[in-house]
């Protein structure tokens, strides 16, 4: 017994002690490297107004109107659409943003309302697949959807659309690629594709 205390002695720590230390080390070189500050406490828990988990009343302008609901904070702006202002022409398909048939616009921009809360948009300004139309008059873009049968079973067209709207009012004389970059997220099981690619070129034509 004695002779193995003066080993360990000896030898200065035990294979348990230098395992412990050598990853006590390498984490902290990890973390000088990252520049993160491991058992940092000094920020306590974030803080401002909490919502929930009661339904709330929410304010949103939607196609120039502001309409006022009640819903829960978890509500998706494309629940908010469908479920409590009646505009279904948003569609939900995959319901986890990798789809894009629920496409809208806030505040100008495309996005997935499946993944946008209606609690995140109040502030700002929404427009959806029954917004584009003026004057009781289809938008070119519809128009050259159904002219150019751009559309089948349906459910990925609002979508389509909306992004198709997009890329004209900002690119006027879009290229196929340019078309095809604007709709890349735009998923269509039916394959329909080139017949959107044809209908919004045509309505480029036609927007000049």
């Amino acid at each position: 017994m004695k002779e193995k205390e003066e080993k360990k002695a000896n030898h200065g720590l035990s294979r348990r002690g230098f395992l412990k230390g050598a990853g006590l080390t390498t984490a902290g070189t990890v973390v000088a490297n990252s520049g993160l500050l491991a058992f940092n406490t000094k920020f306590g828990p974030a803080r401002g107004e909490s919502f929930g988990p009661d339904a709330v009343r929410v304010s949103i302008n939607v196609n120039g109107r502001v309409q006022d609901i009640i819903c829960e904070p978890r509500t998706t702006l494309a629940s908010a659409l469908r479920d409590h202002m009646g505009l279904t022409g948003t569609k939900v398909v995959c319901d986890r943003g990798s789809c894009s048939a629920c496409t809208v616009w806030v505040d100008g921009e495309p996005v997935n309302s499946c993944m946008t809360l209606a609690m995140d948009v109040v502030d700002k300004k929404v427009t959806t697949i029954e917004g584009i139309a003026k004057n009781g008059e289809l938008h070119p873009i519809q128009e050259a959807f159904i002219e150019h049968d751009a559309s089948q079973c349906g459910y990925c067209t609002p979508g389509m659309i909306m992004s198709c709207t997009h890329l004209l009012e900002n690119n006027p004389a879009p290229t196929l690629e340019d078309v095809k970059k604007a709709t890349r997220g735009n998923l269509c099981r039916c394959g329909t594709h080139p017949h959107v690619f044809k209908a919004t070129l045509d309505a480029a034509k036609k927007m000049k």
